[in-house]
């Protein structure tokens, strides 16, 4: 429960913070983005890949793949917005916030459904713990183009929040999964978390291969990104 509340919190309260950042101050999200991409491909070279071909069923390198091609999938609706692009339309053009609601959604309730009861507790909290740091860039892009396409602030939280409820949400559908069958639920959850670690791939490496406007990757962020996997390696021999 206090897992879900944090999951919760943190897009709501990352979401705010837009309110206090300059319009034009992109640095401070750039550094959030380079550091939480570095640290998801971090827990998903040192932590979670090593978990799931531990015992690796038939097919584990296949919902890999199948987890890496859904997430271009869903670009198609969200236009990258789960690694802080920002491809808003222009001011006279219509656009609706659902498509774009839509599709984090999905993104969000897949991240949330290796997290099962029963399974090992420090994998659960290195995931959660994942998920929400990737969270924080994700919650200031989105809260930025929800007030772009009109929403008011009120709607726009809103909105937020739902996004926020999907990966709790996934999770408490495993959970629920998990008691209404009689067979072991290792399988699925290696299944399920091959599908996440090809998506945090993803993600991950869509952010660390981005260059600036010049094509150069420059000193900070390739400090940025060192500390991001500094951080990922400690976590792992915790």
């Amino acid at each position: 429960m206090i897992i879900y509340l944090v999951l919760i919190l943190t897009v709501l309260i990352c979401g705010g913070l837009i309110f206090l950042l300059k319009p034009d101050d992109q640095r401070v999200l750039k550094f959030l983005l380079a550091f939480s991409g570095a640290f998801l491909i971090g827990i998903t070279f040192l932590k979670l890949i090593p978990e799931v071909f531990v015992k690796p069923t038939m097919f584990t390198g296949l919902f890999v793949l199948l987890g890496f091609l859904l997430q271009l999938v869903l670009e198609l609706i969200t236009e990258g917005a789960e690694h802080g692009h920002k491809h808003a339309h222009s001011d006279g053009e219509k656009a609706s916030p659902f498509l774009l609601l839509i599709g984090l959604c999905i993104h969000s309730f897949l991240e949330g459904m290796p997290i099962v009861q029963g399974f090992d507790l420090k994998l659960q909290h290195t995931l959660v713990i994942g998920i929400v740091i990737h969270n924080i860039p994700i919650s200031l892009t989105l809260m930025s183009l929800f007030l772009h396409y009109g929403c008011s602030k009120r709607k726009a939280f809103v909105y937020l929040f739902i996004f926020a409820l999907m990966t709790p949400l996934g999770s408490i559908f495993s959970n629920l999964l998990d008691s209404s069958l009689t067979t072991s639920m290792e399988t699925y959850f290696n299944y399920i978390l091959a599908v996440v670690i090809g998506i945090f791939l993803h993600v991950s490496t869509s952010i660390l291969f981005e260059t600036e406007e010049n094509h150069k990757y420059n000193l900070q962020k390739f400090i940025t990104v060192c500390f991001g996997l500094l951080v990922a390696f400690w976590l792992s021999i915790l």
